[in-house]
């Protein structure tokens, strides 16, 4: 019986008219209940028959999300192992003490050694970790353009954009509108840069969460019965040096970040 791998294989065989027969508001959260073993496809009725007996009608266990990411750093180390940390120094805009190659992740010194163990000052939840390692494995060194696009336009990334925008985006302008000090926290601990305000945005910060993978933040205050908004885009190289899955898990990794410093700081979690 064939298993899904990921969200998106879910979400690409659902007709996305959000029609609420299989009692989610959107073909986006029957897929990921799908995914976590919480539904049937079946219970979707515009699934083909087929499909369905290729994935099963049985409910599935559910799936341990953390488990299965745990499991995913772990192959990554492994394969860090068989990678010259010396050559992946030049493509991913790091450097090679002898032992360690190391990065700058959000500001901060981020060092992988020859087994694959991590290094860092700063907690890493594998929700970052994962893209990082697949960043070392996988980037191809393509120089910065300069051009910010959003995820949705980037050549993978008009699927993917469902879920980073649920996960992301929506998310981090729930913590916004609650933490006020977000963005000028975000300036002093993780190395980010206010800049002239993009796509007439109220601010805008730019981050790198890898060398090669900048990424800039665009929050628009709510105002006269608008309410707020929050996107964020990234170089139009990104998907090069990344990967559009290692994009998603990055985007989601931050926000968990994100969601974290605030409770440090006292602001209730977002419902």
């Amino acid at each position: 019986m064939a298993r899904f791998q990921n969200l998106m294989e879910v979400l690409k065989i659902l007709p996305k008219t959000n029609c609420r027969q299989c009692r989610e508001k959107t073909c986006m959260a029957f897929a990921a209940a799908v995914f976590k073993g919480e539904k049937e496809l079946v219970v979707c009725p515009y699934v083909a028959p087929d499909t369905i007996e290729k994935y099963g009608t049985q409910k599935r266990p559910a799936r341990n999300l953390d488990a299965d990411l745990d499991n995913a750093v772990n192959q990554l180390r492994q394969k860090i192992q068989q990678t010259d940390l010396a050559a992946a120094a030049g493509r991913t805009g790091g450097r090679y003490d002898g032992t360690k190659l190391i990065l700058k992740v959000m500001g901060k010194d981020f060092s992988v050694d020859a087994n694959g163990s991590l290094h860092t000052d700063i907690h890493i939840n594998p929700w970052v970790a994962a893209p990082v390692l697949n960043y070392i494995l996988c980037c191809k060194g393509t120089p910065v353009a300069g051009q910010w696009t959003s995820l949705r336009e980037l050549p993978s990334g008009k699927d993917w954009y469902h879920f980073f925008n649920h996960q992301c985006e929506k998310a981090l302008k729930k913590l916004a509108d609650t933490y006020t000090d977000l963005f000028e926290d975000l300036v002093h601990l993780f190395d980010g840069k206010q800049v002239e305000n993009h796509y007439q945005s109220d601010i805008s910060v730019v981050l790198r969460p890898l060398p090669m993978v900048p990424l800039l933040i665009c929050y628009w205050r709510s105002e006269e019965g608008m309410d707020s908004n929050l996107n964020l885009f990234f170089d139009s190289t990104a998907e090069d040096n990344l990967g559009i899955q290692g994009l998603y898990s990055l985007g989601t990794g931050i926000t968990r970040m994100f969601q974290k410093l605030a409770q440090r700081h006292g602001v209730p979690a977002a419902p």
